[in-house]
């Protein structure tokens, strides 16, 4: 496996950004402004503003973004911001271009589920791209930077205060949708840039260090780390094997380990993104002379 080149690397991040900036488009005309719900954000901000001055959202969003884009060139930097332009105009891009869309959901609940996670995928995926839709989601991105909360709890803490004023314009009811719709997207960011995987994190402790080692070394063909350990009620060393390993290569590394060191203790952990040799990069082999 080649490494990206930076100028690969770049076009990738654009494409996310682009791809993210469309559901994110789609998510507001399909879902939360027929169901009246301001979840936050400048798309929040236009939704209100639809509903008493029937002023066109796409244009609010545009109008708004502008000092924003100025804020986040002075906070998170050039090249962000270049990304930020993107998102800034191509979300409400979409959201023009789909106005007459005739698949929209007007309930409050289905659209506060399938909107906030269609929101949330195309949000993070944006993310993943080191970019913003622009508005409130780059006042969270610098809440982020600032203070080291993830994306999604940035965001959950930025569109709260948008939901408040729904809840006075619109009612009550179509806020706790709204915030409902929040909880929703702030989950789905945070799964999307954590790129779930199937891959299992392998905890063993043994005395047979050396059995366990071939097995996965040699027949499932993965690295290890040892670490020395003591146990707590016996208070002798023993070694603790740790390895990363993919779905399938679990199920067969636990039969192997019941058959022919039965007493081990093992634990398996789920392993949400793994970067490193053998994962998000090749394998490397020894070659002998």
């Amino acid at each position: 496996m080649t490494q990206k080149s930076p100028q690969i690397k770049l076009f990738i991040e654009y494409c996310y950004i682009i791809i993210g900036s469309a559901f994110v488009g789609l998510a507001f005309n399909m879902f939360l402004l027929p169901a009246k719900l301001a979840s936050g954000g400048v798309s929040g901000i236009s939704t209100i503003l639809y509903e008493l001055y029937k002023f066109n959202p796409a244009y609010v969003q545009w109008a708004i973004n502008i000092p924003l884009f100025i804020l986040g060139i002075i906070l998170l930097g050039k090249d962000f911001s270049l990304k930020t332009l993107v998102g800034t105009l191509f979300v409400p891009f979409i959201i023009w271009l789909t106005t007459d869309l005739p698949f929209k959901v007007d309930n409050p609940l289905l659209a506060a589920i399938y909107g906030g996670i269609l929101l949330g995928v195309g949000l993070g995926t944006v993310y993943r791209g080191k970019g913003s839709t622009g508005g409130t989601a780059m006042i969270a991105q610098a809440l982020k930077k600032y203070t080291g909360f993830s994306s999604g709890f940035s965001q959950l803490i930025v569109d709260g205060f948008v939901v408040i004023t729904s809840a006075i314009v619109f009612n009550l009811e179509l806020a706790l949708f709204a915030m409902m719709s929040i909880y929703v997207t702030s989950k789905v960011i945070d799964f999307v840039q954590l790129q779930t995987s199937p891959s299992k994190l392998v905890l063993i402790i043994s005395e047979k260090e050396e059995l366990i080692q071939s097995i996965i070394k040699d027949e499932i063909d993965r690295g290890l780390t040892k670490i020395r350990t003591v146990g707590g009620h016996s208070n002798t060393e023993k070694t603790m094997i740790l390895c990363v390993v993919e779905q399938e290569e679990a199920i067969y590394l636990k039969k192997a380990l019941q058959e022919k060191e039965p007493t081990s203790f093992i634990v398996f952990l789920n392993a949400s993104e793994i970067l490193g040799r053998g994962f998000s990069l090749s394998k490397l082999y020894e070659t002998g002379k």
